[in-house]
């Protein structure tokens, strides 16, 4: 039943990869659980109850990418939209935490439509090539800055933008050993490499005080929050007002999808010839209608994690890593406390790792071709400078259309189309 299901075989997999991958996924991205929680605190909502919703909708989301796209890309609540939603939607437009929510389940519900008629994955076919290569390797550098910030080994400076951090630290320790482990152990074409690296570094990470055992293993879910959802918003805001809030969080979830759904198809060969992602319609569909989950259970818009990375470079192929993933996220509505032993130092190293072989996907790009290479290079550079996967597409499509037209040539009317919505999304940000 299983290889009908999921082809695991016909993937060039085994089940082992499969468990150990979608185990190493849930790892790398099990942070969200108690991170959301903190974030959607400052919008009013209870951590308890946002771990309950968050674990909710990864889970059943995350399994049904497995079930009917038959990828191992795993689904939670956004970073970056959540805190959208806390210190813009909340704190600044003075919106509740249910209509706020109502917000995120009007931008899924566009989002939605806009696939089912065909728009997203049209866009996304219109990509140049040069750029499609470029959001792979840039979202390989959001994952290893990510990884060395967690980690502790780079810290914001005072005169420059990073500066090293304390090395000398217990959790900075914890972070460079696992690197060295999961480098070492990637070399070596140990099977289950990320996922040894994380769980040894885990147990350093108890001897020196970094990790600590949970004062409980389990923990009743309150699923309070489900369906706390209000449509107050238009009244509150005005209709352009309203407009704008929906315009704004869709531009940014339409495509930090789009982006890490071909960084993940390209981490696992996935992409045909002509680096389109098979199935890709059945990606965006469940993942538009998790941003609609999301919005109704109150644990933000859901949506594809780059973080899934992890788990392909540990060997997984198919959806079954998915629902693996899925049904420990579920899990962790029960054993929260368990969730949070391991530390986000050890799974920091994973991601520097994943963030290597991603990067990879430049050398494809041709550099002596400057319309293509240069807006492929700020494409790269922006994510990780400005923490944002939609602010490099936008940078690098702008870029493409303004260096492809002084060169006297043609750029796609879609492309043009995208370029235009992303200076208006810049000019209103």
């Amino acid at each position: 039943m299983v290889e009908r299901l999921f082809a695991v075989r016909a993937a060039g997999s085994t089940l082992e990869r499969e468990l150990v991958g979608g185990a190493t996924t849930f790892m790398t991205m099990a942070y969200i659980l108690f991170v959301n929680g903190l974030i959607l605190n400052a919008a009013g909502l209870p951590p308890a109850q946002v771990l309950t919703v968050t674990a909710l909708v990864a889970g059943v989301m995350t399994i049904a990418m497995g079930l009917y796209a038959n990828y191992p890309f795993a689904i939670a609540p956004g970073m970056g939209i959540n805190a959208a939603l806390a210190g813009g939607l909340v704190a600044t437009q003075h919106l509740t935490a249910a209509e706020a929510m109502g917000v995120i389940v009007m931008e899924g519900a566009v989002i939605t439509l806009l696939v089912l008629v065909g728009v997203r994955e049209l866009v996304l076919d219109a990509i140049p090539d040069s750029l499609k290569r470029a959001i792979g390797a840039g979202i390989g550098l959001f994952l290893a800055l990510i990884g060395l910030s967690t980690g502790g080994f780079v810290a914001p400076g005072k005169g420059t933008l990073l500066v090293l951090g304390n090395l000398h630290a217990s959790r900075t320790i914890v972070f460079l050993v696992g690197v060295v482990l999961a480098f070492a152990l990637t070399v070596r074409k140990v099977p289950g490499a990320l996922l040894i690296a994380i769980a040894l570094a885990t147990v350093l990470a108890f001897i020196l005080g970094v990790a600590h055992a949970p004062s409980a293993i389990v923990s009743l879910p309150d699923f309070s929050l489900v369906g706390n959802v209000s449509f107050g918003f238009f009244e509150k805001l005005g209709v352009i007002g309203a407009a704008l809030a929906v315009l704004s969080l869709m531009l940014s979830d339409f495509f930090d999808t789009v982006g890490t759904a071909l960084g993940l198809g390209a981490e696992g060969n996935f992409l045909d010839k002509h680096n389109r992602l098979p199935r890709m319609n059945r990606v965006l569909i469940v993942d538009s209608l998790a941003a609609i989950a999301g919005g109704a259970a109150s644990s933000s818009s859901a949506t594809t994690y780059i973080e899934s990375a992890a788990g392909i470079a540990a060997g997984a192929r198919t959806g079954l890593a998915s629902v693996v993933t899925g049904a420990l996220f579920l899990a962790a509505m029960f054993i929260g406390p368990l969730a949070g032993i391991v530390p986000g130092e050890a799974t920091a190293s994973a991601l520097v790792v994943v963030g290597f072989l991603m990067t990879g996907m430049l050398r494809d790009i041709d550099w002596r071709d400057v319309p293509q290479s240069a807006p492929a290079f700020l494409t790269a550079i922006v994510m990780p400078a400005t923490w944002s996967i939609s602010n490099g597409i936008g940078v690098g499509t702008i870029a493409h259309v303004i260096l492809m037209t002084v060169a006297g040539r043609r750029v796609s009317p879609l492309v043009w189309g995208v370029a235009a919505a992303f200076a208006i999304y810049f000019a209103l940000a």
